[in-house]
Formats: C-alpha cells, sequence, structure tokens
C-alpha cells in the first residue's frame, strides 16, 4: 500500500503543543528579560492579549463585570492590566487583594488602578457576585496551598455560582507541574487562560476539573526558546487537534486493499460488546479491507450488524474467560497494514490478573508474530494488560510502528518503574 509521504512528528513542536513546567516557563521569561525585553513589556504583552480574548467571551460580562482577584506576584500584575483594560473600555470592574506586601510592578498596576478609580475591595467578595471572577492570585509560581481563608472563597463560588470563574495561567491552588493539589481545594475554572506556552499540569487528569477548556494566550516566542540544546522540545508535546493528524492520502484511482488492510482482534465472552464497538471505530476510520479475529460466540451472526467485515475463524477462551490468542493461526499477519489488539480480550488467570506465567508457548509466538509485524500495531486495554505480563521490553523488539493507549492503571502495570514519575 502506498498512502504518500507522512509527516515524520505530530503534533507539531510548536507554541500550541510544546508542554512545560513552572521552572522552564520561568527560564524562557529569564531569557527573554535577560535579552533586553523589559518586564513591564511582556506583562502587558500577555495581559493585552488576554484583555482582548475575555472581551471576546459570549454572556453577560459586560453587564455583570469583573471581579479580579489579585495576588502578590506578577500573575495579580496581569490580573491588574486585565482590569485597567476592562475599565477604560467602559466595563465594569473591581478589585480584591487580600495580600498587603506586593512586587514591585504588581504594587505600580495597582496603584495606578485605584488612580483610575477602580473600586478596590475591602472585604472578601460575596460568593454569589454576580460578576466574572478572574483568578489572577498566584499562576505558577504557587507551591505552597492558598490558606483556609482563599480556599474557603474558591470553594463555595463553585457552589453557589459555578462556571463564573476564570484563572491566568493556572487556577489557584493547583501545582502547575503535576496537576495536583496543592491544599485541600483549587479554583475551578470555566476556562483557563495559560500564558506562553501550556504548563504541563493543566493537562493531567488530576487536573482537569479544575481547569475546565484550555487556551493558551499567545507571546509570540522565538522558535529557538522551544527547543533544548539538542533539538527535542521542552518537556514533550501536548494536546492537538485531531484533524490536523497526518491522514494518509490514498491514490484516487486504488482498489480496497490499496485503501489500508486493517485486522481487529477483540471481545471475549465476557465482554463481546467490546468486538462490535471496535469494529464500528475502524468501520469509521476508512480503510479499504476490514477483517475481524473474534469471539467463536459471537462470530455466526455478525454479519448481521457488520456485513463488510472477513472474519478469521472464531477464537476460543482461556481459562479465565479471555480471548484465546493461541488460537490465531498460522499466517493472520499476512496482507495487512495495520493491527488493533486488546479492547474487551479480558484475561487469562482465573485467580485474576495476567501473570506471565498463565501466557502458553502458543501465545508468546502469537506476540513474537506481532513484534516482527512491520505494520501499525494499536495496543488497547486488556492487549496492553497482557503485554504487561510479558514485560514492556517486548516494545524494544517491535519492528514496525506501534501505538498504545493506556490510561493511568494500565500505564502503571506497563511501566512500573515510571508510573511515580511526573508526567510531561
Amino acid at each position: 500500500m502506498n498512502l504518500g509521504p507522512l509527516p515524520t512528528a505530530w503534533p507539531p513542536a510548536d507554541a500550541d503543543h510544546v508542554l512545560v513546567s513552572g521552572a522552564a516557563m520561568a527560564a524562557i521569561e529569564q531569557e527573554l528579560f535577560a535579552s533586553g525585553l523589559p518586564v513591564e513589556a511582556l506583562m502587558e504583552k500577555a495581559a493585552l492579549a488576554l484583555s482582548r480574548r475575555l472581551a471576546e467571551r459570549p454572556g453577560r460580562d459586560r453587564q455583570d463585570g469583573l471581579l479580579v482577584l489579585v495576588g502578590p506576584g506578577h500573575n495579580g500584575g496581569d490580573g491588574l492590566v486585565v482590569a485597567r483594560e476592562w475599565h477604560l473600555a467602559g466595563g465594569r470592574v473591581r478589585i480584591w487583594c487580600p495580600f498587603e506586601r506586593r512586587r514591585p510592578l504588581t504594587e505600580a498596576h495597582l496603584r495606578h488602578a485605584r488612580w483610575l478609580g477602580i473600586p478596590l475591595l475591602e472585604a472578601p467578595p460575596d460568593p454569589e457576585d454576580p460578576a466574572l471572577w478572574v483568578d489572577a492570585l498566584f499562576g505558577i509560581g504557587q507551591h505552597r496551598p492558598a490558606g483556609p481563608l482563599i480556599e474557603a472563597l474558591l470553594e463555595e463560588r463553585q457552589r453557589r455560582r459555578p462556571g463564573a470563574l476564570v484563572a491566568i495561567d493556572v487556577p489557584t491552588g493547583l501545582d502547575a507541574d503535576d496537576g495536583v493539589l496543592l491544599g485541600g481545594v483549587a479554583a475551578t475554572a470555566a476556562t483557563t487562560y495559560t500564558i506562553g506556552l501550556i504548563k504541563r499540569g493543566l493537562v493531567q487528569d488530576a487536573a482537569l476539573r479544575w481547569v475546565g477548556r484550555l487556551e493558551r494566550i499567545d507571546l509570540g516566542l522565538p522558535a529557538a526558546l522551544l527547543v533544548q540544546p539538542g533539538g527535542e522540545p521542552l518537556l514533550g508535546l501536548g494536546p492537538a487537534d485531531p484533524s490536523s493528524a497526518p491522514w494518509p492520502v490514498p491514490d484516487p484511482a486504488a482498489g480496497k486493499y490499496a485503501r489500508g488492510r486493517l485486522l481487529v482482534v477483540a471481545g471475549s465472552r465476557r465482554f463481546r460488546g467490546a468486538a462490535h464497538l471496535a469494529l464500528a471505530g475502524a468501520t469509521a476510520s476508512g480503510c479499504g479491507s476490514l477483517r475481524a479475529a473474534l469471539p467463536q460466540e459471537i462470530t455466526p451472526h455478525l454479519w448481521q450488524i457488520h456485513p463488510h467485515v472477513v472474519l478469521e475463524p472464531g477464537l476460543g477462551a482461556t481459562p479465565a474467560g479471555g480471548l484465546a490468542l493461541a488460537d490465531l493461526g498460522e499466517g493472520w499477519l499476512d496482507r495487512l497494514d495495520a493491527v488493533l489488539l486488546g479492547p474487551g480480550l479480558g484475561g487469562i488467570d482465573p485467580a485474576g490478573g495476567p501473570p506471565a506465567a498463565a501466557i502458553d508457548a502458543q501465545e508468546r509466538q502469537r506476540w513474537q508474530d506481532l513484534a516482527d509485524f512491520e505494520g501499525l500495531l494499536v495496543l488497547d486495554a486488556d492487549g496492553l494488560n497482557r503485554l504487561a505480563a510479558l514485560g514492556s521490553d517486548w516494545l524494544r523488539t517491535r519492528r514496525g510502528p506501534t501505538w498504545i493507549t493506556p490510561h493511568a492503571e494500565e500505564f502503571r502495570r506497563l511501566f512500573p518503574d515510571l508510573a511515580p514519575l511526573p508526567r510531561p
């Protein structure tokens, strides 16, 4: 099959996709300042872009106004610039700053905001306040809990007015690097406007309920700052729009066998629906030829649901009721471009778990076949759990491209040495 040249990497290592730690972002800023860019200029650039983004929000923000929660550092300074711009544009805005000491630049912006006549609240705001709250308390510089007063206020705000808070850079109370809570609660943001580059903690599972919609505020950073000295991205690649993926483009005159030949190995006695769902997804991919190796219990009637699928002989069950990969015949990978293996395969050992001793010699041979297969292999769900029983070193023996789709627990079983480390 010839589907034309494909990009070497996706997503691209640009500002929309590179993930950074808080320290890495701070180092980038310091390099900009060392080059001659004033701190004030970078703050203005970030906060003006954020002000424009807030002005574009739908809803009642213009009528109900903003309440900016101002912290002691430069995150608070960003919030004060937003308050200034909102006020100068004729919007209603107020400020609350629960800190007596502030960094000099933030103090200067607060002094100017007071000169403009922007109200400064003396007491903590009412959690039922109708204004949109802008969390500019800490950002990436927070490493300790926000304290009982602020945590209680943020928790009550979400309870009484859910969806009425946005965060600048990082929600207060959330670690920017690993996405975990620094205290008992974090600000629950409808949108987090992260500044410059995406902080890696914002895309972790533990952070999603606090981050809300994630939007990046572009600073126009030079490309040279997005890579390490060896040319690699700073810390990894972040979320990407699937529509931008490097989809293959077949020759318009190509027949079905030149448009992708895929085998799906899925399902078991207990998880029969997984086979149907996997086949539905494979069908939607647009592949030209779709084959399936499935539990023998569901193969007789599959034609009524998926009449386009070519069936391999039905597979038996392991002692635990899982799909017996040992029943796959010789040459099962012939004339294929891709294999999906794993959804709903079920276990091997009836006592629970897939210890290596429960994988017989015949199934081990099938895994060796997969190691030698030069096409694309997608390993999902119980396919990953069985691989964990063999050992992740198997991946080093793979001759073709391999995609794995582990959730947190599957990743822990597959890579026990890496699981405790912070994710990029």
